[in-house]
């Protein structure tokens, strides 16, 4: 469960290493035909901004908005004048009214401390150069690591830091810079000590040879300001290849070092010991899907060893330090709430080839905090065998955590049918409590048993908890409130719904801290009453859109009261996080104070107190409007249907001052994402609300409206399979069906050009706009796909949310893949790829095969692929070009649609093509599908380089 004083935003940090000068910049590769065609996409999809960040910053490969230093060449707009010599030299820049928008500096992240008394503005830069990207990586177990840093890759950082007290008026007083850094310091892993009197974090600098040096923690006096290195020698240096340092009392801190008696990086033989063997002799059945950045060798094991092994050190803030236990890969370190345990996860040998080191062999072990062994929770085997079925998981005790509510007690689950979501049997998991130390011969105890797969639990006290489960098969979500303390009262089902009706959810309860720094549920106590209250945060999903709540719920009865509801005719406001948790014990309904988000269409994104009992409201920030440029652009949430009944609904931009009546119809693009439902009636479901700001991420859609596009933004394309029918038997009939529906209902507002309407995708969404390409020609003028894979027998162990192997479902991999249409793809197809990209099935070599096939038929194509970008792009130079190639193909493939000959169409000949379904799929759509948003689809994703306790 998220600690409540680390606040998340929507917009995830991007994880970079340092400038590395040294090293020169590489032109991205273009691959064109040899003919005068040029073809480049690039444009995300849209990305709400949120200020409110995690301390640590995370290691992702997601985009991050603003600009940098890196340098690229000036190029004014491209048009289609521009022959291909031309094209293929060197970086561009796109035009300035795009230029602008992505070069603004991001505002700062905020962090309130534990007790809400204080605020962190987290101050960060813009997008980094390309000189950050190109520093050396070691790519081992399914991680990338910086071995200059010992740290994942490519980490962001933060510029500096400034603390304000908050006020009793809510307003904040003068800012406390954090002072005594080196200069040029980047900032990362930013924690309050428990006590809220001191911060730690992280120091990386540039040396005299421009590479980053490693990593150094420092502790700062939160009254002062004043920083200084925790360690009193300047040779201890942090390891942040996975966890890195955790409190374990206000004045200690447990930390993840790289051990003082290691030499240099083993070195690979320059003749091989034997040849690299792998063998199935015992017949096992493993399957896993297409992961990325493996181990190979022994050398590679030997490396991994090196870069992740630590030595943890008991570090005071009197400069006293200590050894604690040996050197090992920790991945974990989990004090207990009463600060007597310390859980540490660790990993070790053998390893494996086939599966990342999320799955290599697990130990848990118990110790005092101040360093004695206590005992061995578990040791877990490699787990290569882990079906690749949606709800399968290891076998033995996983998500071994501690109560919150409790000082040193332990719980873990452990599934009873081996793992498999295949298997048949009841209880599938068993919920387990255990004392960090029991009594001789004391036993665990049930806690609970489930028929879903165990989805985490929100402790209170031992009258109160609340158990979830889920099974994705049939996308039904249970919640339990079971009495943990009270075997003779029966656990009951609180809440049983389908996941994907959003109309129903009720909400989630918000937690409250404890003076222990965990955090339980918030009990609410309203002056003579007896009811048992908790708050439930929700997203008010409405067929009008989301109109987020907060209700006062009886746990007892059921009984709800609506205390707080978001703005419905102009604002969106959501419920972020609770104020006044400070004191032990029930929360009186009546002091209550809550933290809110706030933003409309056109007002970028603020946050507010609001007090009980009048409902007082403070602002808390008064960032500027990121794109003012923009700000008066015109944001419609629309509504239209599919031919077999399905509700459908869409998010349509226009341009400042566009008035389709006197300006006519505009050129489109269409940028979506598909997703798998059980059930119409879930698919048809509105998500998302009209008054959101519009947030503008480095390569998102929406730029294009400052090039005087209308956008149609997350159109819906529900796959949907009711039912025993699987959604991907009919994929490309379905898919098919949305665009028709989508574009029909932008040309009949009179706000798109019939021949003038583009469409486009990253990942999974670059996959739909080839399929679209291949089967829907008529609709699209253009089809920009980046990071896409195309040939799904490249992926036979499944893909997205497809648990059918390709030996299982021959006919939909190859019918869904585009790759196998090529020769029918006759509109002009820009592909991007990021020539390092991690993402599990996405490999770069997709759209390398997908062009060479489009070539060998004469497509219309253009291949473009950023040197050391990932599955998301991340340089200046590489995020400006592809917003340079995205212009010169909108301009040339849209805009002036030269790819096609003739005359223009009128509206009403193309509404009459697609009403006779002018497409190889003939628009027969039959009742089946699944369900999901982009975030849940997205099973692609490379880990997250936390490795949470529960997926190692």
């Amino acid at each position: 469960m998220m600690r409540m004083h680390t606040l998340y935003h929507r917009l995830t940090l991007l994880s970079f290493s340092s400038p590395l000068s040294l090293l020169p910049l590489a032109p991205p590769l273009h691959l064109t035909l040899r003919r005068r065609t040029t073809a480049n996409f690039s444009s995300m999809s849209t990305s709400r901004l949120r200020h409110i960040a995690p301390l640590a910053a995370i290691s992702t490969e997601d985009g991050a908005v603003g600009a940098s230093n890196g340098s690229v060449s000036s190029s004014s707009t491209a048009d289609a004048s521009n022959d291909y010599e031309v094209l293929g030299v060197g970086y561009r820049v796109p035009p300035p009214e795009i230029r602008d928008i992505v070069d603004a500096l991001p505002v700062p992240a905020l962090s309130f401390s534990p007790f809400r008394d204080k605020i962190i503005f987290l101050k960060r830069r813009s997008l980094p150069p390309l000189t950050e990207l190109a520093r050396p990586e070691e790519k081992l177990a399914g991680l990338r690591i910086d071995g200059h840093c010992n740290s994942r890759s490519r980490m962001s950082f933060y510029t500096g830091l400034g603390i304000h007290q908050i006020l009793p008026d809510g307003t904040f007083g003068p800012e406390v810079e954090i002072h005594g850094l080196p200069e040029g310091a980047k900032i990362n892993f930013v924690t309050w000590s428990p006590d809220a009197r001191h911060l730690s974090f992280s120091i990386r600098v540039n040396e005299e040879d421009n590479n980053t040096s490693k990593l150094s923690v420092w502790i700062a006096d939160v009254e002062t300001g004043k920083a200084r290195p925790l360690f009193q020698s300047p040779d201890v240096y942090l390891n942040a290849v996975f966890d890195n340092y955790v409190w374990v009392d206000n004045s200690t801190l447990l930390v993840c070092t790289i051990p003082s008696t290691r030499g240099p990086p083993p070195k690979k033989p320059l003749v091989p010991g034997g040849p690299k063997i792998q063998s199935n002799e015992q017949r096992n059945i493993i399957q896993v899907r297409t992961f990325q950045d493996l181990l190979k060798d022994e050398y590679d094991e030997d490396l991994f060893d090196y870069y992740a092994t630590s030595q943890l050190v008991l570090a005071s803030l009197d400069g006293t330090t200590k050894d604690f236990g040996p050197p090992a890969i920790y991945t974990s370190l989990d004090p207990s709430p009463d600060e007597k345990y310390i859980m540490i996860d660790s990993m070790h040998r053998p390893y494996s080839f086939t599966v990342p080191c999320g799955r290599f062999p697990k130990k848990v072990e118990l110790w005092t905090a101040d360093g004695k062994f206590v005992r061995e929770l578990c040791d877990l085997p490699l787990a290569e065998d882990i079906p690749i079925t949606s709800n399968s998981v290891r076998k033995g005790m996983r998500s071994i955590n501690w109560r919150a509510d409790k000082p040193s007690t332990l719980y873990w689950v452990e599934t009873q049918d081996g793992g498999d979501a295949k298997v048949e049997v009841s209880p599938r998991d068993i919920i387990y409590s255990q004392p960090a130390e029991p009594l001789e011969g004391e036993q665990p105890v049930i806690l609970h048993k489930l028929d879903l797969r165990y989805g985490g639990i929100s402790w209170c006290d031992d009258s109160l908890a609340l158990v979830y489960e889920s099974w994705y098969k049939t996308r039904r979500v249970k919640t339990w409130v079971v009495s943990p303390g009270s075997e003779d009262v029966p656990p009951r089902i609180l809440f049983d719904r389908s996941s994907e009706d959003v109309y129903s959810d009720p909400g989630s309860p918000m937690s409250r801290r404890t003076q222990a720094g965990t955090y339980i549920i918030a009990k609410i106590k309203k002056e003579g009453d007896d009811g048992r209250y908790v708050l439930l945060n929700g997203s008010g999903a409405t067929p009008e859109g989301n109109v987020p709540f907060l209700d006062l719920f009886d746990i007892n009865t059921g009984n709800k009261e609506r205390i707080w509801e978001s703005d419905k005719e102009k604002y969106f406001e959501t419920v972020v996080a609770l104020m006044s948790d400070q004191e032990e014990g029930d929360l009186q309904f009546d002091r209550l104070k809550i933290l809110t988000s706030k933003e409309s269409k056109t007002e970028n994104t603020q946050y507010n107190f609001v007090s009980w009992p009048d409902k007082k409201i403070v602002q808390v920030t008064n960032f500027p409007h990121p794109y003012p440029q923009l700000a008066s652009l015109q944001k419609e949430m629309i509504r239209y249907q599919r031919k077999d009944g399905v509700q459908l609904t869409a998010t349509l931009y226009l341009p400042p001052g566009y008035n389709p009546s006197t300006d006519g119809p505009l050129p489109c693009l269409v940028w979506s994402y598909p997703g798998e439902f059980k059930s119409k009636d879930a698919a048809s479901q509105v998500r998302g609300s009209p008054n959101e700001f519009a947030g503008i991420g480095s390569t998102s859609a929406l730029l294009w409206l400052a090039k005087r596009f209308a956008i149609l933004s997350g159109p819906t394309i529900p796959i949907i399979g009711e039912g025993e029918q699987e959604a991907n038997d009919s994929y490309v009939e379905q898919l098919v069906a949305s665009a028709e529906a989508a574009v029909e209902e932008v040309i009949r507002r009179g706000v798109a050009h019939p021949k003038k309407i583009a469409v486009g995708g990253h990942s999974y969404g670059a996959f739909m706009t080839a399929n679209l390409l291949a089967h829907a020609p008529h609709l699209f003028s253009c089809g920009i796909a980046r990071s896409g894979a195309y040939n799904r027998t490249l992926t036979p162990f499944g893909f997205q949310n497809e648990d059918r192997t390709l030996w299982e479902a021959t006919n939909t991999y190859v019918e869904m893949s585009p790759f196998m249409s090529a020769n029918k793809i006759k509109k002009p197809i820009l592909l991007i790829h990021g020539e390092e990209d991690n993402n599990s099935g996405t490999l770069t070599m997709q759209s390398d095969r997908f062009f060479t096939a489009l070539k060998g038929h004469g497509a219309l194509c253009r291949l473009v692929i950023l040197p050391y970008e990932s599955h998301g792009y991340s340089a200046r130079e590489s995020i400006m070009h592809v917003l340079w190639e995205t212009g010169r193909w909108l301009h040339k493939y849209c805009v002036s649609n030269t790819a096609d000959a003739g005359e223009d169409q009128d509206i009403g000949t193309v509404k009459e093509n697609i009403s006779k379904g002018v497409t190889d799929a003939e628009s027969k759509v039959v009742a089946a599908s699944g369900g999901g948003s982009k975030e849940a689809c997205d099973l692609e994703h490379e880990q997250s380089h936390s490795l949470p306790r529960s997926s190692l």
